[in-house]
């Protein structure tokens, strides 16, 4: 069901005060209350990453990051996929298995510290269960494919683990699938193996998810699916051309034929293309004076200090945010759109007025000045994303 806007109406709908470092929007007790009594899903939260550079208790109020149980709490915040982010420097290698099930360990000791806050959750049922007993719950995503190393067995272990979705690949091409970052595209999009893994995800009851991969890769994904796909954290390349990362409008379609759900995006690079130019200027700037003065010199250690100052970033806004998912609405649906932050993931870069897990009250305030009734809020917020997984799980119930 496509939503009809009018211009006059979108121009209207959010009035915003924003100055350099701040947006100021009135919320609503209807937009408190759509927050604190809805299940909130975000595909994509980096926290197990986030305590395996530097341990801090996220049980309790910290210091810096984007997400803890205080802030969760008061944004509303409780059924945050806990991203199980292996890098791609360890691709081809054991190493990237045993990450990722060390980053499982991490996740199972949240749930070990504060088994009065969070508790792990490995279906929709689980995540309904403990929505109702006030409880946080924590699904896991496996943010790159590598840790499967080909094998089967490694894939129904980490689903036993509890991961329940997969990025197939992340910023390089490995033996699943090409990255939208790799120039270099030695599958042409899934490799062989990449196409088996399609059918036995399907059968396992692991949600595909299509983030990072090249469009190839998307599209023979699509193809071959018996069950519904997501992108668990991209926004739309309509805002920022030429950006591969993000989806296409046809790509967003073939997405939506299957029934599946683009969460999205909330850092700025992936929200405005001037957030994206400012981005690859300062990769090109900063490639520059480590080529002329070394990667320990002072020049580069002092860069992005320096950098900043002459050249602000340009933070994108919660209005910008908005403008993608009435893009996705007009396009395809409601029932197509989730939410993927990438709290944790993508550093200083979230728009004015989403900067933690405490405002997602912002985001519906947002959304209710934008025309989008309740049971639409709710549909984005959790429902679209929980009709995927029990789709999945109904699935890969007939083939046991």
């Amino acid at each position: 069901m496509n939503r009809i806007f009018t211009q006059s109406l979108l121009a209207a709908a959010l009035t915003l005060s924003i100055s350099s470092s701040a947006q100021t929007l009135q919320i609503s007790d209807k937009a408190h209350a759509i927050a604190q009594d809805t299940i909130i899903v975000d595909g994509h939260i980096d926290v197990p990453y986030r305590v395996h550079k530097k341990w801090v208790d996220v049980t309790k109020a910290t210091q810096g990051g984007d997400f803890d149980y205080p802030r969760a709490v008061s944004g509303g915040l409780n059924a945050p996929f806990m991203s199980i982010y292996v890098p791609a420097s360890l691709d081809n290698s054991d190493q990237s298995t045993q990450l990722a099930h060390q980053l499982i360990d991490s996740v199972e000791s949240i749930v070990h510290r504060a088994p009065d806050k969070f508790a792990i959750a490995k279906s929709v049922a689980d995540v309904e269960e403990q929505f109702s007993k006030g409880l946080i719950s924590l699904p896991m995503g496996m943010e790159n494919g590598s840790p499967i190393q080909g094998s089967i067995e490694n894939l129904k272990a980490f689903y036993e683990r509890g991961i329940r979705y997969i990025t197939l690949a992340h910023s390089q091409s490995n033996h699943i699938s090409d990255s939208s970052y790799d120039l270099r595209r030695q599958w042409k999009g899934l490799s062989p193996f990449g196409k088996e893994l399609v059918g036995h995800m399907n059968d396992i009851g692991i949600i595909i998810d299509i983030s990072h991969v090249s469009d190839d890769a998307f599209f023979q994904v699509i193809e071959r699916t018996h069950a519904p796909v997501i992108a668990s954290h991209s926004s739309l390349r309509t805002f920022t051309p030429e950006f591969e990362r993000n989806m296409t409008d046809d790509m967003i379609k073939a997405l939506a034929s299957k029934e599946g759900v683009i969460m999205i995006n909330f850092g700025s690079s992936f929200v405005t293309k001037e957030a994206r130019a400012w981005r690859i200027k300062y990769n090109f700037a900063e490639k520059a004076v480590i080529d002329a003065n070394g990667a320990d010199s002072e020049q580069a250690k002092n860069f992005e200090e320096s950098y900043k100052k002459q050249n602000p970033y340009p933070f994108s806004t919660l209005n910008d945010v908005l403008d993608h998912i009435d893009h996705v609405a007009k396009l395809v649906g409601v029932e197509h759109i989730g939410i993927g932050s990438d709290f944790d993931g993508v550093g200083d870069t979230l728009p004015i007025g989403l900067k933690d897990v405490s405002t997602f009250p912002n985001l519906v305030q947002g959304l209710i000045n934008r025309g989008y009734s309740e049971k639409e809020i709710k549909m984005i917020l959790s429902g679209n994303v929980l009709r995927v997984w029990k789709e999945v799980e109904r699935v890969a119930a007939q083939k046991s």
